[in-house]
């Protein structure tokens, strides 16, 4: 009986044991085209066994690399493709350069500069004029984001000038909704006849909770209590709760 403290190190745990003494058996064959045939077949099989790389591109690539890395690079068949050696396999990549950008204006950051520099080499006028319209707006934008409170438009006209030298100014007034701005609800809430409109309008002419003291004007309804309410005077009337 095999015992797993005398195999060899299994190199993908992925494929499995038998996968690897298949592999095995492939090197001690001689004939190159039996070789090849029996390739062909661990590769199906490899497939086989790991579905979930048919949805990684190039699937077949990374079986035929595969292959290889259990063979330990020693493996002579013919592959459809590049045969990767152990030096491609250990060496390091190119360290990726890290962009750095040093915006002059933290606050508006890098992008805007951009944005400001691509409307300054703009020659259609209208084209110009949209490109500091939706400046502006950005700038007062960042401004709502990062401060409590609005900032005038006076503010921005005067920072876009500084930054272009009186080259940008936009003819549009930017509204900003401002986090802590509720002004404009609250004026949806209070203005017109709306407000509240399932109550209707409440009189202070006596009565209770619901002002039944006065006249009820509830024209119709379910019980027809249209007129004078004189539920006060009558004594077989039962209240309800």
């Amino acid at each position: 009986m095999e015992y797993n403290t005398t195999r060899n190190f299994l190199i993908m745990r992925e494929y499995g044991r038998h996968i690897q003494k298949m592999v095995e058996y492939l090197l001690t064959i001689e004939d190159k085209e039996e070789r090849q045939r029996n390739a062909y077949a661990v590769i199906e099989l490899m497939g086989f066994l790991n579905p979930h790389l048919k949805n990684v591109e190039d699937f077949r690539h990374k079986l035929w690399d595969h292959l290889f890395l259990i063979s330990d690079f020693t493996l002579d068949v013919e592959s459809p493709y590049p045969i990767p050696t152990r030096e491609t396999l250990k060496a390091r990549p190119e360290r990726l350069r890290y962009p750095k950008k040093y915006p002059k204006y933290n606050h508006l950051g890098k992008n805007i500069e951009v944005v400001i520099d691509k409307a300054l080499k703009e020659e259609n006028p209208e084209k110009k004029q949209g490109f500091a319209n939706a400046v502006a707006y950005y700038m007062k934008l960042t401004y709502s984001n990062w401060h409590k409170e609005l900032v005038h438009d006076d503010n921005i006209q005067s920072e876009l000038s500084s930054i272009t030298n009186g080259e940008l100014e936009f003819n549009n007034r930017p509204f900003v909704k401002h986090r802590t701005d509720d002004r404009e609800e609250y004026g949806k809430r209070t203005s017109g006849s709306n407000y509240r409109k399932g109550y209707g309008g409440r009189s202070n002419s006596g009565g209770g909770r619901d002002n039944r003291g006065g006249s009820n004007n509830r024209g119709g309804g379910r019980d027809n209590r249209g007129g004078n309410d004189n539920r006060s005077g009558n004594r077989n009337y039962k209240k309800r709760y």
